[in-house]
């Protein structure tokens, strides 16, 4: 797959305060983030280019059974004091130059089962079975370290993967190569360093050595391939571990149209309809996370979601996911209105006929992952009938947002574009 792809280039990421608000606490352990940040990576194969960045955008949160940790996420299924059974989803960059990234698909993802066992409070060992899209598997043995010393967070690993003859010869091999299974081994370190409040830095550098079979592939020149990233954060303030929420989760159930219009132009009420009328309803779960940032009152939530992208004469039915990190602020125009901003990732299991349409004209092929930003302005039921009793019931605007940031994202397909629709929402506290 890689070979022919490589010939081309080859030339020289309000609390509601009415009396019935229950208290709700977040547990010390429960822990939240978005953050971005530049990749660097060094490029294995013969082309003209030595390195390779991306610009990646990373949703974090962990509770009892879910963590979501930047670019992989895991669900736990079984636990006890040292053990832990996780079924486990990992973004896996494919480090090809830019101007090749999008022709071959961008990145990509491996699901698996992941044992983790516990040698001490800072200290684990990590075995997975990880396979591809298309059941091509490899298996990591890794040692990791989480260690917290004032400010900072360390977190060394070495690791030793092991990768199937299907797995090498369709990432690593040239045409004609054949490939034998074989081990890479690698060593790295991620920090993150806490600056003030809710804002961090983060950081980390890996460096993987390449078995001898993939060493020996005609269209690879490197024994070695090295990356380092740079980034920051907005994270849980240390301080407020822990603290008691006034504030309740939410549904949020919506219904929209797409608009072929730029953000620009519809936050500026310029927006087209959409010729084709592609339509879409979305639920939203809201969990709350925090009630300020940076010690400003703001309502911040852990907010999953899951959007329909109905039938039409342009396309099938369609599921989009959506992880995300929502933040409201309230204030009072006479009645209570709120201003949403939400930041995350939205993955689409078919490629809507509108993005797929933009994309045409691009010349591109299109990407299931994209980023997401969710915009809302939202008004207060019960202040606007005057009926206390409406007081956790929300109407409101939301213009649901997926893109690609500009051709600076791997992950993304190395793709400019994306899609808009405009929606309307009703969203209840409980």
């Amino acid at each position: 797959m890689l070979a022919s792809l490589l010939a081309l280039g080859s030339a020289p990421v309000l609390a509601n305060t009415t009396d019935q608000v229950e208290e709700v606490t977040v547990e010390s352990h429960e822990e939240w983030g978005v953050a971005a940040g530049f990749r660097v990576a060094s490029i294995p194969f013969d082309t003209a280019d030595s390195y390779v960045t991306s610009f990646i955008p990373m949703v974090f949160y962990r509770n009892d059974w879910l963590e979501i940790n930047g670019t992989e996420g895991h669900i736990t299924a079984w636990k006890d004091d040292s053990v832990e059974l996780n079924a486990l989803l990992r973004m896996r960059f494919i480090d090809l130059p830019k101007s090749l990234q999008n022709a071959a698909g961008g990145d990509t993802a491996d699901a698996g089962v992941q044992l983790r066992y516990g040698l001490s409070e800072q200290w684990h060992v990590n075995l997975e079975a990880m396979w591809d899209l298309h059941s091509r598997m490899h298996s990591n043995l890794t040692l990791q370290g989480d260690i917290y010393t004032g400010d900072w967070q360390i977190m060394p690993n070495i690791g030793l993967r092991h990768k199937t003859r299907k797995f090498s010869e369709h990432y690593f091999g040239g045409i004609g190569d054949s490939l034998s299974s074989g081990f890479d081994v690698t060593a790295g370190v991620d920090v993150r360093y806490h600056v003030y409040s809710n804002l961090y830095l983060l950081g980390g550098a890996q460096l993987t050595y390449l078995d001898s079979s993939v060493q020996n592939s005609s269209i690879i020149d490197s024994d070695f391939q090295s990356e380092v990233f740079l980034g920051f954060g907005i994270f849980n303030n240390p301080a407020e571990r822990g603290k008691a929420l006034d504030m309740k989760s939410y549904w949020r159930a919506s219904y929209g149209f797409a608009t072929p219009s730029n953000m620009g132009d519809i936050l500026a009420g310029n927006w087209e309809s959409d010729p084709d009328d592609n339509r879409m309803s979305s639920l939203f779960y809201g969990h709350p996370i925090a009630d300020n940032l940076f010690g400003y009152p703001l309502d911040l939530y852990f907010s999953p979601g899951l959007a329909w992208h109905h039938k039409n004469d342009e396309q099938a039915t369609g599921l989009e996911y959506v992880l995300s990190i929502k933040a409201y602020k309230t204030f009072t125009w006479p009645v209570r209105w709120r201003l949403g901003v939400g930041e995350g990732l939205s993955y689409v299991n078919k490629i809507t006929q509108v993005e797929q349409k933009e994309m045409d004209e691009k010349g591109y092929k299109p990407s299931k992952l994209l980023n997401y930003i969710d915009l809302s302005l939202d008004v207060n039921v019960g202040d606007v009938f005057n009926k206390p009793s409406w007081d956790h019931v929300w109407f409101g605007y939301s213009m649901h947002h997926r893109s690609a940031i500009f051709e600076s994202a791997s992950q993304f397909g190395r793709i400019k574009g994306g899609s808009n629709y405009n929606t309307l929402y009703l969203q209840w506290d409980f």
